[in-house]
């Protein structure tokens, strides 16, 4: 049967992928991570924040972000499926050495599904064929005999490495069966170029791949989705295996189609791949002085950071909008419109066709761009900050026509088009109070809900035409003023932008700044699952929506979901849910993902990536091929997905603690003469993870602010893997003697006295010193330099850049790192000791002085929250 088309519904969500792409180690295993030397920060740097508190270590200023490493993983699909689409996601990398893992309750780097779960894909075995008679061109004889996950392939992660046949035990939804896709990372070693057509199947426009049928001898293949029969235009005629194995498509599960010169009579290769895509600066001048103060040197450090060849553009905006000029080559001077309602076309006519230049390559403008930043002045007027006239809105329509430029008036086949996506990148301070797409001072408005409800419209539209011009909106606030959240949301999401929370312009800021100038890997990018007839998408999360059938190639018996993306980054990924229609025959599944985008050297590229999956009768040898972190991310986007509000994130908590039951009972055994479940030992990890994402800043009551958790759960929904993984289970580790770091189970017994604790939770990212440790000097500041490199290289192509914090024991600060914890310490010894081994090496007098150093609150531990569910901890 053919999958129903999937209706998309829009949604929030985000997808990460690790960066670090070491083939994971299995379970429980000790590791080390060697101490990173102490490397001084490169410039330039980022000044502290405007307020620290006595007991608040700052933290230390940030790298400037070499380019990203892309990160970025996609899937989508649904039977009356469900599109989520959120602002851009992060990106997560773990440290460039892997890391140890001496205990292990949530592993150091997430573990890598390569493409085919359970099977090996391999890449360089030869065709087999015989006299013509048509056979797997790559069949394993047993898929599990090849089943080494390959760590280059981080683009699809499934949550199995096999497929369950019977539909009754496949489709139990508090597991689920799904994928997590990154159209945008790139892959270390790159795949396979093609510079020539593919061979696509005429029934249901599938891709040959490595797991085709060939006919040798008539060049004949034969489709994995659909099994149709194809020619080759002899092509794939061959006398031996040797030279069929020599076609890139036929020996590797991901190839790239490249189109550049025959289609593109424009293309020309460029050095700098963002040559050719302006930046806009629109920035808030309502500010007070400190952070005025901090926003110039985010400002002046951003440009200076800019390839010389990057052209930029400067747009200021308070209750007017001013445009700056560039062509005086040592005087700042702006054009200036206003800000009560937007440009009429005679203004921006004037504006565009006169002398002014309003986009200029830094290398001919940095003296003039850094003299604008200097002579920004501090807000003068006595307005609270929350009732400053800002026109937000009309400052991003005049962005978005500068970057258009004189080319609007052109005709299409003339307009020249620009490698990758434009930027308009808004650094705010306080709400949108003025003109178009503005909501009132105060909520006590009589009127607030209809003209939030108005504003709401008017920023989504205005994001889409940013969409159609190929421009993304990022917008990245700053400050103690509340900004509206779901009023400027929509206009970030429908560009494709994301849209980010700081606590101020400083540090975490200014990095922001400049790894949302460098974090797009294309534009004009189109999503295209197909898989084998027995599996069905059921919902799809991510940042995209489902594409219209006239803006991409259709075949007759063409199943396959299709979704457009905004834009196509390394930090973002799609969460695919499936399930299976009926039981299934066959001893393997197939899956094929091909993502068509534009790169920024303006090539056509259609990346085609083939998975095949094992199926298994037995329910054991499915839940060992489950990877319970990629599983667990699936499910947090699921339930996320659904959490709105914070009263919807109280009620969903309750879903969570279903689910854990409902798995224990359905894949568990029940204790005899007992109404416990033991939960099954091969899904050790997945528990655990999910009593994380329940207490944590996502559903828990950590984040207290709605802005907060709405950005969080916006971001997450759309993050890559490594992203949402950390977002959703924070990782510890603890600094050792000789320069070295032990992960650690992310319990509050890693609190001891005497250890340093870093904990990396996605957009935070917390340095604890133990009061004795604190009490040395010398090592205590030897301790302090180690983990903050170690937290600079875990996050150092992370997008959006967390905040790195540092607390002393005792601190009232450290409550906030407390928080993240799981309260072990109300656990019997014997427990404490299975799930933190470290425990073992203290004395009795150290076991006693730490148990004394723990508050008591109700709080439940991991072990107690099981057992209150009727089901064993694993």
């Amino acid at each position: 049967m053919a999958n129903p088309p999937p209706q998309l519904s829009v949604g929030y969500s985000t997808t990460i992928i690790p960066s670090n792409q070491d083939a994971p180690t299995p379970r429980p295993d000790t590791k080390l991570i060697p101490a990173p030397p102490f490397a001084s920060p490169v410039a330039p740097r980022f000044p502290p924040p405007p307020l620290s508190r006595p007991d608040q270590i700052p933290s230390p200023s940030m790298r400037t972000p070499t380019m990203p490493s892309p990160v970025n993983g996609i899937r989508a699909g649904s039977p009356a499926p469900h599109l989520s689409t959120p602002p851009g996601p992060p990106v997560f990398s773990s440290p460039l050495r892997p890391a140890a893992v001496p205990f292990r309750t949530s592993p150091a780097t997430p573990q890598p599904v390569a493409f085919s779960s359970g099977s090996s894909l391999p890449t360089s075995l030869p065709p087999h064929f015989s006299n013509g008679s048509i056979e797997l061109l790559h069949e394993a004889s047993d898929a599990t005999e090849q089943s080494v996950p390959d760590p280059e392939s981080p683009y699809v992660l499934f949550s199995a490495h096999k497929v369950l046949k019977q539909k009754k035990l496949a489709n139990i939804p508090s597991l689920g069966f799904g994928a997590l896709i990154s159209p945008g990372r790139e892959i270390l070693s790159g795949p396979q170029i093609i510079q020539r057509d593919p061979h696509r199947c005429q029934s249901c426009g599938a891709y040959a791949n490595l797991y085709c049928n060939i006919l040798p001898g008539s060049g004949q293949w034969q489709c994995v989705i659909c099994r149709s029969l194809n020619g080759s235009e002899g092509e794939y005629i061959a006398s031996s295996k040797e030279e069929l194995r020599n076609l890139p498509e036929l020996s590797s599960p991901l190839v790239d189609y490249v189109q550049t010169g025959n289609k593109r009579p424009g293309f020309v290769p460029v050095s700098d791949s963002r040559m050719s895509a302006p930046i806009v600066l629109v920035v808030d001048e309502c500010l007070d002085e400190p952070h005025l103060q901090h926003l110039q040197s985010s400002l002046h450090a951003f440009v200076d950071s800019l390839p010389p060849t990057t052209r930029i553009g400067i747009v200021l905006y308070g209750r007017t909008v001013s445009v700056y000029d560039f062509s005086e080559e040592s005087i700042a001077s702006a054009d200036v419109l206003p800000g009560s309602k937007s440009p009429t076309q005679e203004a921006l006519k004037a504006l565009i066709y006169g002398t002014g230049i309003y986009l200029s390559p830094i290398h001919a403008s940095l003296p003039v761009v850094h003299l604008i930043f200097s002579s920004l002045s501090p807000y003068k007027l006595n307005n609270p900050e929350a009732s400053r006239d800002r026109c937000l809105g009309t400052a991003v329509e005049v962005a978005l026509s500068i970057i258009q430029g004189p080319s609007a008036e052109m005709t299409r086949g003339v307009v020249k088009r620009i490698g990758g996506n434009s930027r308009v990148i808004v650094c705010s301070g306080g709400p949108n109070t003025y003109g178009p797409g503005s909501v009132p001072h105060s909520f006590n408005h009589p009127n607030y809900p209809h003209l939030e409800k108005t504003a709401l419209k008017w920023m989504e539209n205005l994001g889409c035409e940013a969409h159609r011009h190929n421009t993304v909106v990022d917008i990245l606030c700053a400050g103690t003023c509340p900004v509206r959240v779901p009023v400027l949301q929509p206009l970030a999401k429908a560009s494709g932008g994301v849209l980010i929370l700081h606590d101020d312009f400083g540090e975490a800021f200014g990095v922001n700044l400049q790894r949302a100038s460098t974090r797009a890997a294309g534009s004009h990018g189109l999503l295209e699952i197909r898989c084998s007839d027995n599996i069905l998408i059921t919902q799809v999360i991510g940042p995209g929506e489902e594409a219209h059938t006239d803006s991409h190639e259709t075949f007759k018996n063409d199943t396959s979901l299709s979704i457009q993306m905004p834009s196509v980054e390394e930090t973002q990924s799609f969460s695919v849910s499936m399930e299976t229609r009926g039981d299934i025959k066959s001893d393997y599944v197939f899956f094929q993902f091909v993502i068509h985008f534009s790169n920024v050297y303006q090539a056509d590229i259609s990346r085609v990536i083939t998975v095949r999956l094992p199926t298994v009768d037995s329910v054991s040898a499915y839940l060992d091929s489950v990877q319970d972190e990629v599983a667990a991310v699936l499910i947090a986007k699921r339930t996320l997905l659904r959490a709105k509000t914070f009263s919807d994130a109280i009620d969903i908590r309750a879903t969570i603690d279903e689910r854990v039951k409902d798995i224990a009972s359905k894949f568990g055994s029940q204790m005899p003469k007992s109404k416990l479940y033991r939960f099954p030992k091969e899904l050790s990890l997945l528990p655990e993870l999910l009593f994380h994402l329940r207490r944590g800043p996502l559903l828990g009551g950590i984040v207290g602010h709605e802005d907060e958790r709405s950005v969080l759960r916006n971001l997450f929904l759309n993050a890559s893997f490594d992203l949402s993984l950390r977002m959703a289970a924070p990782r510890c580790l603890m600094h050792r003697e000789g320069g070295t770091f032990e992960e650690l189970p992310a319990h509050d017994l890693a609190m001891q006295s005497d250890a340093a604790v870093v904990l990396d939770h996605g957009t935070d990212v917390f340095i604890w010193l133990g009061a004795e440790l604190a009490a040395q000097e010398g090592k205590s500041a030897a301790a302090l330099a180690a983990c903050r490199t170690l937290a600079e290289e875990l996050t150092e192509m992370r997008f959006p850049a967390p905040r790195i914090l540092a607390f002393k024991e005792g601190s009232s600060q450290a409550r906030y790192f407390v928080s993240r914890l799981i309260p072990a310490h109300k656990d019997p010894p014997y427990e404490q000791e299975a799930r933190f081994p470290q425990l073992r090496t203290l004395t009795i007098e150290q076991r006693t002085k730490l148990k004394s150093s723990f508050l008591h609150f109700d709080d439940p531990s991991f072990c107690e929250w099981m057992r209150s569910l009727k089901v064993l901890p694993p």
